[in-house]
């Protein structure tokens, strides 16, 4: 194999790898914030901390490699970015981060699956992800967000048999290891869907704001100090009489905060950010499946939590739905003619 077609296949994969990576990351942040919330850690003070870290991170990398491609703060731009700052890092982490405290990581996550057909329908009405009925791809990506949803509820629903694995024997009688005091199900489950819902519409436009403003690192700066004000906003309306929350040592608080800010919110936004541009919104947002998939594997792992066969099939669903949606965004990067040969070959079976 020559260099030049490993560099090409390299660059192929570089967008999956890239967003792989990213559902590890939120796979990590979901167990190591649920441990620090349990432990009492505020989730409006978590979500001011994780994006004041992520502005000191990555700012330095902003200033040195986006010198040149930076362009001029108009005030437009100025908008989108606090738009930006106050649909994922304040609404969608204040709601998700509450939501998780009323349940579990494993359903959080599990929740979370509702982003990629949020996002898909956002991009269709938008007009950045394109739909023809008549298409083999266009009906692959509808039906594989259909079938990817169903499978995250088939996983959260739906526990079956019990699997007896080594690492788990040691809990095979207990239902689980997290203290279900407090949790509201219900309650949790619509806040974090609309969380969600403002994810989706986060990724929208910051889709439409790369178009204007090409310079990833700075925009997730921008976006990261963006919602590190109006959280403090938040946090202290919230917290106003509970100044005690904001106190923070050296324990898996700071580890929350840390790590979330870094890998979830600084490097998070940058990837998504440069895979968008290739890609699109819908693309990053199908992988979100995945995240759970890892959090039920972790947990499993970790904390020798129990595994369902219900949650293993719901596990197979979602990565058949996956790869459909997949299927439909490779034939995207193709030439017209694909589409040109997908309507043909859906004329002559009709």
């Amino acid at each position: 194999m020559s260099k030049g077609s490993m560099a090409e296949m390299l660059n192929r994969a570089m967008p999956f790898m890239a967003v792989t990576f990213m559902q590890f990351g939120y796979a990590g942040m979901s167990i190591i914030s649920k441990f620090a919330l349990n432990h009492g850690m505020s989730p409006h003070v978590l979500v001011v901390y994780r994006h004041a870290v992520a502005t000191v991170f990555i700012a330095p990398f902003a200033v040195v490699f986006d010198r040149k491609v930076r362009p001029k703060m108009t005030l437009s731009i100025f908008i989108k970015i606090v738009l930006l700052g106050l649909l994922e890092p304040v609404i969608d982490q204040n709601l998700f981060y509450t939501g998780m405290k009323l349940t579990t990581a494993t359903f959080a996550s599990a929740m979370c699956n509702v982003l990629p057909a949020f996002a898909f329908i956002m991009a269709w009405i938008f007009r950045l992800e394109k739909i023809n009925l008549r298409s083999l791809h266009s009906l692959a990506k509808i039906l594989g967000t259909i079938v990817t949803v169903g499978g995250a509820m088939l996983m959260t629903l739906i526990n079956g048999p019990m699997l007896n694995f080594p690492w788990t024997r040691r809990n095979i009688h207990q239902e689980s290891t997290v203290s279900t005091v407090h949790q509201d199900p219900i309650k949790g489950a619509i806040m974090i869907a609309a969380g969600c819902f403002c994810w989706a519409g986060f990724m929208i436009l910051q889709a439409i704001t790369l178009n204007s403003y090409p310079a990833e690192l700075t925009l997730a700066t921008w976006i990261c100090l963006a919602g590190t004000v109006q959280g403090t906003a938040v946090a202290l309306a919230f917290e106003w009489n509970n100044p005690i929350v904001w106190s923070i040592h050296f324990d898996f608080k700071l580890l929350a905060a840390v790590y979330s800010g870094i890998i979830c919110s600084g490097i998070a936004y940058y990837i998504q950010g440069v895979v968008m541009k290739e890609r699109g919104p819908v693309f990053v947002t199908a992988f979100s499946p995945l995240s759970m998939i890892i959090v039920a594997i972790m947990s499993s792992l970790i904390l020798a939590e129990i595994m369902y066969l219900g949650r293993v099939i719901g596990a197979m669903v979602i990565v058949i739905g996956l790869y459909m949606v997949l299927w439909g965004k490779s034939k995207d990067q193709l030439p017209s003619e694909s589409e040109k040969d997908d309507n043909m070959e859906l004329a002559t079976n009709v």
